[in-house]
């Protein structure tokens, strides 16, 4: 298969190219080829499989009908936190609710606030589980937000594909809505342009530290801290920080530690 033809230096990726559909633990490889077609079908093209059972086969491109491009661009990650480091927004699509809080969006809201961050300049995830067990906690602890679509509830067997379709046709929608191309951002007025917004991994990164300080200053004061945390991880993720004012607040952080340290060697 020859290379892809590259991109003109002066490019700006469009929002469907900051979207991507990623699969967790698929364990049939003909619904990772549907699931390229049901994609390909919405204009989108970038594929993410995070530890499949089994690796794309004859039975996907089969079963892709067509959608062969996007399979085999499709990248394979060994975990979740991975697959999504550089997003800016990740979104969990869920059957059923679980005792992780995260706020539920329906498709339609979910696909417009995706095509929104993209077309601001993020890197945005739509993440979709394992074919009979969906996504574990700890993987939705990772997600900004779950997505659950209304099906029959006296029979919400939603094939994987068919939910990929379902999202795909939404973010189809969102893109075509989008009428403010990024260049007229980048031709305005003159005001002051943001930082770059706070990347998965920068978000976790920061949260690992906030831990860390808030055990240093004995904040829980014995009382166990993971409710304490889910609530500040909603906090800050709702406030859509950008790279620097992370950065600002690890310098924050770090200050905290370093006097925590010191009043220890006072006493």
């Amino acid at each position: 298969m020859s290379d892809p033809v590259p991109s003109p230096s002066n490019h700006v990726p469009g929002p469907a190219e900051r979207l991507r559909i990623v699969l967790v633990g698929t364990q049939h490889p003909g619904n990772i080829g549907s699931a390229a077609r049901a994609m390909k079908t919405m204009g989108l093209a970038r594929l993410v499989l995070v530890a499949p059972e089994k690796a794309p086969s004859v039975e996907s491109y089969a079963l892709a009908a067509g959608a062969d491009d996007v399979l085999a661009a499709a990248t394979t990650c060994a975990t979740l936190a991975e697959a999504v480091a550089d997003c800016r927004l990740v979104l969990g699509c869920t059957a059923r609710s679980r005792r992780v809080a995260l706020e539920e969006l329906l498709p339609r809201d979910a696909a417009a606030r995706a095509v929104g961050e993209a077309g601001a300049g993020a890197e945005v995830a739509l993440v979709f589980g394992r074919e009979r067990t969906g996504l574990t906690n700890d993987e939705l602890q990772l997600c900004h937000a779950s997505v659950h679509i209304p099906a029959n509830p006296d029979y919400s067997s939603l094939n994987l594909a068919a939910a990929v379709q379902v999202l795909s046709y939404e973010l189809r929608l969102a893109v075509l809505a989008a009428t403010a191309p990024a260049a007229a951002a980048a031709d305005g007025d003159g005001a002051e342009r943001r930082e770059p917004p706070a990347s998965h991994a920068e978000m976790e990164g920061f949260f690992a530290q906030l831990g860390d300080t808030l055990d240093a200053i004995d904040f829980h004061k014995g009382r166990a801290p993971e409710s304490a945390m889910r609530k500040l991880r909603r906090l800050y993720l709702r406030a859509g920080l950008d790279s620097r004012e992370v950065r600002i607040l690890r310098g924050i952080l770090a200050d905290a530690q370093r006097m925590a340290s010191l009043a220890r060697k006072d006493d």
